[in-house]
């Protein structure tokens, strides 16, 4: 109980004292650099958006060969090995919600551990690399999406768009070994959850049982977001995966998190001052900053007029550009709590995109680290 009230306590305090950096008033949520220190001390991880680009740092990325390592888990279920007088045989092993809770528990403690990241966190990888196991789903064709983890192959590894998301599954490997039962689909998607709710963020339900699949299974390229595109792009990647247009705002959210790098995507900067946690400060900032062209050598990106410091792709202005998606950016920039609501429902959809679940799947909602 009392950790839960320091927990609630640091949530109101990073979300209401922080100050203006560089001149520029942000939302009540910009985190001044001793409150990411504290928050990284006391049990909080970090968010990262889901299709910018992630840069390796020296030291942040193992050498694991990741491709095999452990049991596959499929469907939720697994295998032990036990001894049983002198022979080894093997023991049936379904997995409960205290399984999954520790692998959450394990997930959090090296968020914690491991700061030599991005802003001080892997927790923002981890919540993209979630998002593009997820969003190849094709709903005419059923293919794609987050039952199978085929990014763990080439071609779908060498995509475009998933550059940079080695540092995520090699961040999780440690983690597969610990829990070899847990499938790397389910294992992808908890580490996105674990991300968003250490990151501050709202509780993010979940459901296990996505089971692994080979290189057959790989989906075409092309089939995440193309920043560099606007609102009729962003429509029909959209669309395609079965989502509306209040659905696709609430999604663009997570663009609160993380930062683009000239390595993967070419565009370079983070969306807003306090990048490793979720708030709607995205929103607030497309509305309530002028952006201008950012003058350099890159491809053609925004930068906020008044610091120089923040940036917005052309899919990012789409969304105060287009009518339809301006309305639902000015109720979430207005209401931070609508935004969570929205965005929980919104992520567990996609997070659940092409899982074949039974009727008898139980949903679950892990507790924080910190709780």
């Amino acid at each position: 109980m009392a950790s839960s009230a320091s927990r609630q306590l640091f949530r109101a305090a990073t979300r209401a004292a922080a100050p203006a950096r560089r001149g520029f008033t942000s939302s009540s949520s910009s985190v001044t650099a001793s409150s990411r220190a504290a928050f990284r001390q006391g049990a909080a991880g970090a968010g990262r958006r889901y299709y910018s680009s992630e840069a390796p740092k020296s030291g942040s990325s193992s050498s694991l060969l990741w491709i095999g390592l452990g049991a596959v888990g499929l469907g939720g279920a697994a295998y032990y090995i036990t001894q049983n007088g002198g022979a080894v045989e093997p023991k049936a092993f379904k997995p409960e919600f205290k399984d999954y809770q520790a692998v959450y528990n394990e997930i959090a403690k090296r968020l914690q551990e491991h700061d030599e990241y991005d802003d001080g966190s892997y927790g923002p990888v981890l919540v993209r690399l979630a998002w593009h196991a997820s969003g190849t789903y094709d709903k005419e064709t059923g293919t794609g999406g987050s039952n199978g983890a085929t990014m763990r192959f080439a071609p779908e590894s060498q995509h475009g768009a998933n550059a940079g998301l080695i540092n995520a599954r090699n961040f999780l490997e440690p983690v597969k070994a610990k829990f070899p039962w847990i499938s790397y689909s389910d294992l992808w998607i908890l580490g996105g959850v674990c991300s968003i709710q250490e990151m501050l963020g709202p509780k993010i339900p979940y459901r296990a049982g996505r089971a692994d699949r080979d290189f057959n299974s790989c989906t075409p390229d092309g089939r995440l977001p193309d920043a560099a595109q606007g609102a009729d792009h962003v429509r029909n990647i959209f669309y395609r995966m079965g989502f509306n247009d209040q659905e696709i705002v609430a999604l663009a959210g997570a663009h609160a998190l993380g930062r683009c790098h000239t390595s993967n995507s070419g565009f370079d900067g983070p969306w807003t001052f306090s990048p490793t946690v979720l708030t709607n400060d995205y929103y607030k900032l497309l509305l309530g900053s002028k952006w201008q062209w950012r003058k350099w050598d890159g491809p053609k990106q925004y930068e906020d007029k008044e610091t120089k410091t923040l940036m917005m792709l052309p899919a990012d202005m789409a969304f105060i550009q287009d009518k339809t998606f301006k309305q639902t950016v000015e109720k979430y920039a207005a209401d931070n709590d609508l935004f969570f609501k929205d965005f929980s429902a919104v992520i567990v959809k996609l997070f659940e995109l092409g899982v074949p679940f039974s009727d008898k799947t139980e949903t679950w909602v892990f507790k924080n680290l910190d709780e």
